[in-house]
């Protein structure tokens, strides 16, 4: 049985999770895959902490370089997060030709393109099946699985935090502020939901995704995004009315020219099965034209899904390394180009706070026309005379574009209050 050494930086939630799930599988590993890992180094900040893990036979250090230049140590694992000192650590130890696994998706998606090049110089792997969706293996399933077919789309409810919120918006009635304090209550949210809350830790994984499944590395600018702390439960109510639910999806499109990148608030049919994904679950559903339809669904974050992700890539690299092989890196073959958010073509839910007058339907349908929007369904509860009423249209198709010169107008009529609240609808998940 070979035997592997490793090296871990970061010893927080993820890295104790790895720990655990290592040591406690080590004869199940070697079992499977013939392989007996060795920890010999853990680099953190904090090493006097009791993490409650046995270390008798693992050396603790807070100097992450001690682990970078030991020639001694095959695989170097990165778990600390963020851009810096992660970047600069990881490029080093590719420059000591150490295979490298990290988690860490906001690195990727900034600098994936110089650390995936300089991986590919130096003959060695860089392994980020944690990166995307905690437990669920889509990386190995888009780079492997799905190698064979052209992906035409990409649907992902990757961030179980705003998932969360979204889910307790539905079923409880409440507003974004309540469902944010019980998901920060309840650990899920941080003090500062921002990158959840706003779309940009789903864009980060998007990036990602749409490197595996199109092979284009697109930049964070070149993604849409928008966040669900616009979406309120009056919003919630009339879509589960009209059929659908209300899920922050990211979003890829691609054909033989155009590639959509996209992060927003997104209304799909309740029928659909990404509509049932609730909690703090993931899924990812995707398209592809020989295989058709595909959807994976797991935890996408959490202590121990993300740490068995981890322990995945490291027997997947090891094993690599007994082969004598090099398996695949995450190729660039694509020149798509990124569609302009504003040539976006979707149905719409709208919702307009309109006086409760004749004619005032006609006048909104009129400026919609006008800009080749048509209407597929209007809803209007509560008569409230000599006041404002919610009046509700879901659209056929319409281009962003059009979408938003047509509000931009409607907005000024003196018989519409306030700003139009507009979520775009997805509907082929077939």
């Amino acid at each position: 049985m070979r035997e592997i050494n490793l090296g871990l930086i970061g010893f927080g939630t993820v890295g104790q999770g790895m720990v655990r799930i290592l040591l406690n599988n080590l004869d199940l590993i070697g079992a499977k895959a013939n392989i007996r890992f060795r920890l010999k180094a853990i680099a953190d900040l904090d090493i006097e902490t009791d993490r409650g893990i046995p270390l008798s036979d693992v050396r603790l250090t807070s100097d992450a370089k001690e682990l970078i230049y030991d020639p001694e140590i095959d695989i170097l694992v990165e778990l600390i997060g963020g851009l810096e000192p992660a970047r600069t650590y990881i490029l080093e130890a590719i420059g000591q030709k150490k295979n490298i696994i990290t988690a860490n998706k906001a690195l990727l998606a900034v600098h994936g393109k110089e650390i995936f090049e300089a991986a590919a110089q130096n003959g060695v792997r860089v392994a980020f099946e944690a990166s995307v969706a905690g437990a669920i293996p889509i990386v190995r399933a888009l780079r492997d699985g799905l190698v064979g077919d052209r992906i035409s789309a990409v649907y992902g409810i990757i961030n179980g935090t705003a998932n969360y919120m979204l889910s307790e918006m539905t079923e409880r009635d409440c507003a974004f502020q309540e469902a944010l304090r019980m998901a920060q209550d309840k650990g899920y949210a941080e003090a500062d939901p921002c990158l959840d809350v706003e779309g940009i830790d789903s864009a980060h994984k998007l990036v990602l995704l749409i490197l595996l499944a199109f092979g284009r590395q697109v930049s964070l600018d070149q993604i849409y995004v928008e966040g669900i702390s616009g979406i309120s439960p009056l919003d919630i109510n009339f879509a589960k009315e009209l059929g659908y639910r209300v899920k922050l999806l990211a979003i890829a499109k691609g054909d033989e020219r155009v590639l959509e990148a996209r992060v927003h608030p997104t209304m799909v049919p309740a029928s659909s099965l990404l509509a049932t994904v609730g909690g703090v679950y993931n899924a990812i559903f995707v398209r592809g034209q020989a295989t058709g339809s595909s959807m994976f669904y797991g935890r996408g974050a959490g202590m121990m899904p993300t740490g068995a992700a981890v322990v995945a890539d490291l027997v997947e690299v090891a094993l690599d390394l007994g082969s004598g092989r090099r398996k695949m890196l995450v190729p660039e073959f694509s020149n798509l180009s990124i569609n302009d958010m504003a040539q976006t073509v979707t149905p719409y839910y709208l919702r307009f706070s309109a006086a409760d007058r004749p004619g005032v339907l006609s006048k909104i349908s009129g400026i919609l026309g006008d800009h080749d929007i048509s209407i597929a369904k209007v809803i209007q509860h509560g008569r409230q005379v000599g006041g404002a009423v919610p009046l509700v249209m879901m659209t056929h198709e319409a281009r962003e574009s059009n979408m938003l010169a047509a509000l931009e107008l409607i907005d000024l009529l003196p018989v519409v209050w306030g700003k139009t609240v507009f979520i775009r609808v997805e509907e082929n998940f077939e």
